[in-house]
């Protein structure tokens, strides 16, 4: 963020004490983390160890949970009748979308734990990219969500609109390149279905969908971002 919240502060300031963008920011800050884990916690996953697997899940969890009550302070905090170039409405709507990121994560680790689900050795080099660039998607909307405290220092418009529109056109890219890996990874795991049991399939498909829903609702987080852009 650099200086960025001081000059969304020098402008907006005097009028209002604190920007209520730094607690979007920092909203959106917690639910990336929660979904940073991922990436650990899958490795403990493909490594069998439920020690440390549990452990971070415990992370996750209390992430999901900071970003929560987060976002019920945004909620209940952002003033009514406050003058902004966006509707107060929109503001709350990124929220909760920033919020269902956390809620992907903590869901996909809940539900591998509480099965101790293993991961196939011939679906896990692909797995382990596919929750990469998801996690690299969360962490593009985050870079973007970074630059509103800018974006409302100039009212939402001139260059660093043009700025934030780049982050989001490359966040799009990303969560596209996340669909495509989704396919190859349900291909692959198509092809060992006759040798696992069924339950087991029918899980590894439900976190494969989680996994890339956690993309998709950190694009639409761009989505919103773009809207408030062009309201």
């Amino acid at each position: 963020m650099s200086g960025a919240y001081r000059m969304a502060g020098n402008t907006f300031g005097n009028l209002f004490g604190q920007s209520p963008i730094k607690p979007i920011q920092e909203h959106m800050e917690k639910a990336h983390s929660a979904a940073e884990l991922l990436i650990n916690y899958f490795d403990a996953v493909l490594a069998s160890d439920w020690e440390q697997a549990k452990a971070t899940q415990k992370q996750i969890s209390k992430l999901e949970s900071d970003a929560d009550k987060l976002k019920k302070h945004v909620r209940l905090n952002l003033p009514k009748s406050l003058f902004l170039p966006v509707p107060r409405s929109d503001l709350l709507d990124l929220v909760g979308m920033q919020d269902k990121i956390a809620n992907c994560a903590k869901d996909i680790a809940g539900i591998m734990l509480g099965r101790k689900m293993e991961i196939p050795v011939k679906i896990a080099p692909i797995m382990t990219e596919y929750v990469k660039e998801a996690v690299a998607t969360s962490a593009q909307a985050l870079k973007a969500i970074y630059e509103m405290d800018e974006l409302l220092a100039t009212g939402f418009r001139g260059r660093e609109v043009k700025l934030v529109e780049s982050l989001i056109k490359e966040l799009d890219r990303l969560e596209n390149n996340n669909d495509k890996l989704q396919v190859k990874v349900r291909a692959q795991l198509f092809k060992l279905e006759k040798d696992l049991a069924p339950v087991d399939v029918m899980f590894l498909y439900k976190v494969i969908d989680w996994v890339g829903e956690l993309a998709d609702r950190a694009q639409k987080v761009g989505s919103r971002l773009q809207r408030l852009i062009a309201s």
